[in-house]
């Protein structure tokens, strides 16, 4: 599916932004004034003000640095538990790989939200705690992914070839077989990062990720949704990066896996 050069530019310049944000920001986004309470979007407030007279355009743009990171740890500790269990899983098999497969289901047949909200309520709210549970929750779909490839690699040519000569079990999975894990795991955690960023927000919306009066996105819907009849642009241009956001990113994941695996575009 060919992808919208709009949502590519747009996934490229999220990150900027987040880097600049302490430049790009005119304002502080937790300085409160209660003079400027609930000032429509103008040219002094393009995005408008909260009900604690905050600009809403600079808590948007620190907020574009926090829910980036938290994709990016949240893939990072997912991708990475999951690539090791499912790499010695599908290496091992047996009892071991049944097993661990097992306990995936388990955790695949919650939603990961309603997971993360659970673990996140049982050991306290807060956003770093929020982007470890989700990661946490979230290996199954790697260790499949891993489990799958090294199923079908590990009796290659190349790799009883390197078995014949010798080669150590721990060198045969993590030099002749892992890498054909690279490009998959590549185009999965680029098309997971959008939805772990949702995830996250959607934590922090329930009041259970970032904490007042950090300008996270999910926090902010919470906050603005209580004055969104009168107040429609609290609520409504956080949501709307969520949007945009989750959006270029997925298109970006498809476009990525378009580049990997020409085989795959339709």
């Amino acid at each position: 599916m060919p992808t919208s050069p709009v949502f590519a530019r747009a996934s490229t310049r999220s990150p900027r932004v987040a880097v600049l944000a302490d430049l790009i920001a005119p304002r502080d986004p937790i300085r409160v004034d209660l003079r400027a309470k609930f000032r429509p979007p103008s040219l002094d407030h393009p995005f408008g003000t909260d009900d604690l007279g905050r600009d809403l355009l600079s808590r948007v743009i620190h907020g574009t640095r926090i829910s980036l990171t938290a994709g990016v740890v949240v893939v990072v500790i997912a991708a990475s538990i999951g690539m090791f269990v499912g790499a010695v899983t599908g290496y091992v098999e047996g009892w071991v790989d049944e097993v661990t497969m097992r306990v995936g289901d388990m955790f695949l047949a919650f939603p990961t939200l309603v997971l993360g909200m659970a673990v996140v309520a049982a050991i306290g709210p807060g956003l770093a705690n929020a982007m470890i549970v989700v990661g946490v929750v979230w290996w199954p779909g790697y260790a499949r992914l891993v489990r799958g490839i090294v199923l079908s690699a590990k009796h290659v040519a190349y790799v009883e070839a390197a078995r014949a000569e010798g080669a150590h079990q721990a060198r045969v999975l993590f030099r002749h077989i892992l890498p054909n894990c690279v490009g998959p795991l590549i185009v999965k955690a680029t098309v997971d990062y959008g939805f772990a960023i949702l995830v996250t927000a959607g934590l922090s919306f329930i009041g259970l990720g970032a904490q007042a009066p950090t300008p996270e996105w999910g926090a902010m819907v919470a906050a603005g949704r209580l004055f969104l009849i009168d107040q429609w642009w609290y609520a409504t241009f956080p949501g709307l990066f969520i949007f945009i956001t989750v959006l270029a990113f997925g298109l970006f994941g498809d476009a990525v896996r378009d580049a990997i695996d020409p085989r795959l575009r339709v």
